[in-house]
């Protein structure tokens, strides 16, 4: 199968596309905040020397991380299904990272920290082997605090923004590449409209007063 994956949920962006379990493209952006979706996807088509309509299959990233950035894949890939009736998944943003940190040859327990705003931060934790990734704490959220006490010394701590915050820590991002990879393995496609952002707390709307 043809996939085309999407990774909007961190401040580094990146489309890929992959057959058969291997990455034959992949671009990378980062820095301002607007997302460059189809200037990324034509240029991993390009790379792949691949049309769009060889495209079968869309896995996108839902987080958590940049709200914006999710919705924006998520509305892509529902246009892409509607337009082409393609097949869609969605992958955890934390299990790419987790993915992400495979591939850079991080093995062993990796906790993963992903800023949620409010001075809390998603956590979770797997055990990554040469093959393969285990979670063996799900995600949750939890004070910095409670970050710090969950991680013993000597265990990694890892995330797109963790070295900017936690002492020792590693930056990793979620990728497109992993995001396919995780997708390659995976037979739980769904209609698009049923895709929807990883947010462990409900989400408030304030109403700007007139």
């Amino acid at each position: 199968m043809t996939i085309l994956a999407l990774e909007f949920s961190s401040e580094q962006r990146s489309a890929a596309v992959a057959r058969g379990g291997s990455v034959l493209a992949e671009a990378v952006e980062s820095g301002e905040r607007n997302v460059a979706a189809f200037a990324m996807i034509e240029k991993v088509l390009g790379q792949a020397k691949m049309e769009r309509e060889e495209i079968e299959a869309i896995a996108v990233g839902l987080g958590p991380g940049s709200y914006t950035g999710v919705r924006a894949a998520i509305a892509l890939a529902q246009g892409w299904q509607l337009a082409r009736g393609i097949k869609t998944t969605g992958i955890s943003s934390v299990a790419a990272i987790a993915e992400q940190a495979r591939l850079e040859k991080l093995f062993g327990r990796v906790n993963i920290v992903v800023d949620a705003q409010r001075g809390e931060f998603y956590f979770a934790a797997y055990d990554l082997a040469q093959t393969s990734q285990t979670e063996i704490m799900p995600l949750k959220i939890l004070s910095m605090a409670e970050v710090q006490s969950r991680v013993k010394d000597g265990e990694i701590l890892i995330g797109p923004e963790a070295a900017k915050i936690f002492p020792n820590a590693r930056t990793v991002f979620p990728r497109a590449a992993a995001v396919a990879a995780l997708a390659a393995d995976r037979g739980d496609f769904l209609a698009a409209e049923k895709l929807e952002p990883i947010y462990l707390r409900e989400t408030n709307f304030v109403k700007a007063v007139k």
